[in-house]
């Protein structure tokens, strides 16, 4: 039987998820293995890490959806993670969060439509004297205000 996804390869998968079968508490090694590959946690890879922990496939996505890190789906060419911790809200990171989702026409979470920017939720990146906050494809961005997010978004998405 053909599976839905031709890029995503069982073969690939059960080689990713088997050094991790013995650990104790092998789900979230085997996740973050399947995710390093390919950027994601496709369902394909759902069914066969529920089938070798003798899981069920909503057992593995209940962990999938419960921790933050992991994707269901791509992420864009770039991830922006806005603090929503509350330092940076009293210093207009709702406010910077609001304009950004709305400049991508995106929710949390959301992909612009070309593919290129993420945005995430993430709370406290440790700059809280220098907020409101971010972190751009890992790189730590400090004292944001809307005109700065918005010519990193222009730059991240030429």
């Amino acid at each position: 039987m053909q599976h839905p996804n031709p890029a995503i390869d069982l073969e690939d998968i059960g080689a990713l998820i088997a050094p991790h079968i013995e650990r104790e508490g092998p789900m979230l090694p085997m996740l973050h293995a399947v995710q390093a590959a390919y950027g994601f946690i496709p369902r394909e890879a759902v069914g066969v890490i529920a089938e070798t922990l003798n899981q069920t496939k909503a057992e593995v996505h209940g962990v999938i959806s419960f921790y933050q890190d992991f994707r269901d789906a791509p992420a864009g060419r770039h991830v922006v993670k806005i603090c929503r911790a509350e330092a940076c809200q009293a210093v207009g990171g709702s406010a910077l969060a609001d304009a950004t989702l709305g400049n991508l026409g995106v929710d949390w979470g959301g992909t612009s439509t070309d593919g290129k920017v993420t945005v995430e939720p993430v709370y406290c990146l440790g700059l809280c004297a220098c907020g409101p906050a971010a972190m751009v494809d890992e790189q730590v961005v400090g004292r944001l205000d809307e005109e700065r997010m918005t010519a990193l978004l222009r730059e991240l998405r030429t």
